[in-house]
């Protein structure tokens, strides 16, 4: 028998792929200063939105090519920084830490409830942070607590609501976009 073989991606996922890494790129170099060590960009809404957008394959595998471009040298990291040292360096964790956040947002295909999609992204921050937070503390030589309080405190507001926004947001943009293997879930309470 002839079995025609499906293709793992097809052009339209490859397309969005890149589109949702170059998305983020851009989205992390818009950075409002603090005077802590991390500055407030946008790239956590930006890997929620993959994660919801693109469902937990697809999502992870566009944060991933995001880093990806990072560690050859493409300036895609805040404050258009790149290269191996940007992950290995203080706040690397969180940037690698982000495959997590974008792996449990895209379980959104398998929640009917968006409190419980939100929830998923909210697990998936909390590891995003324990990465980060290990990470920050090894290098810059402070206990976890000083490390997350340093770190992760000032942010959690913000990146809560980054994945709140981010869910409302991909909800029509999931409609628009048509993945076949991305089911488009009616907005539930």
């Amino acid at each position: 028998m002839n079995e025609e073989k499906k293709p793992l991606f097809s052009v339209k996922s490859i397309v969005f792929i890149g589109v949702f890494a170059a998305v983020t790129a851009v989205l992390a170099q818009i950075s409002i200063p603090t005077p802590w060590q991390i500055a407030f960009t946008l790239q956590t809404f930006a890997v929620a939105l993959a994660g919801f957008c693109l469902g937990k394959f697809r999502g992870t595998l566009s944060i991933f090519v995001y880093i990806l471009l990072g560690i050859v040298g493409v300036p895609v990291f805040t404050g258009f920084n790149a290269g191996f040292a940007a992950i290995a360096g203080p706040t690397g964790g969180y940037i690698w830490g982000f495959l997590f956040l974008g792996f449990a947002c895209g379980m959104i295909d398998l929640v009917e409830k968006k409190w419980l999609a939100i929830l998923f992204g909210i697990v998936g921050l909390c590891i995003c942070y324990l990465c980060g937070t290990v990470q920050f503390a090894k290098i810059t030589s402070r206990t976890f607590m000083e490390a997350f309080m340093l770190a992760v405190v000032p942010y959690i507001v913000k990146d809560v609501a980054s994945i709140a926004v981010a869910y409302g947001l991909s909800i029509p943009i999931r409609k628009v976009m048509n993945l076949e293997g991305v089911p488009v879930k009616k907005s539930a309470n």
